[in-house]
């Protein structure tokens, strides 16, 4: 990308990323759990940057979370939150217990911050 300023919203949070990236890096011992938000969705990965593969990854679409009800009004977050406790089980079970957050150039807030809570209280530490 040029030095010229980004002109929409997806390239800024692009240029976010990227400034994020400079200073988080994923090793075997402590991956890197990666988030990305969508409009209605939500992805979580974690990440071996050393070896270059996705460890664990889980998005709210996937079968596990379908049959999850949220029960308070903002129903995103809280699937959002049901799915960082379940990609932390998921990578428990792999032996992954700590791991670096790459909010992925969103805000912490929201969506991406119920997803990490959900990851800590699964039990990964951040």
């Amino acid at each position: 990308m040029s030095k010229a300023k980004a002109k929409n919203r997806a390239a800024q949070r692009h240029r976010r990323h990227l400034r994020i990236r400079k200073k988080i890096w994923g090793t075997a011992s402590r991956p890197r759990l990666v988030v990305f938000r969508s409009l209605k969705n939500l992805e979580g990965q974690v990440v071996d940057d050393d070896d270059r593969r996705t460890l664990v990854g889980l998005s709210t679409l996937s079968s596990d979370l379908r049959s999850f009800k949220a029960e308070s009004r903002n129903q995103r977050v809280d699937v959002a939150h049901a799915a960082g406790k379940l990609l932390a089980e998921k990578a428990l079970s792999q032996g992954i217990d700590s791991v670096v957050f790459d909010r992925g150039g969103y805000q912490y807030h929201g969506r991406v911050k119920a997803f990490a809570e959900g990851a800590r209280e699964g039990g990964l530490k951040f």
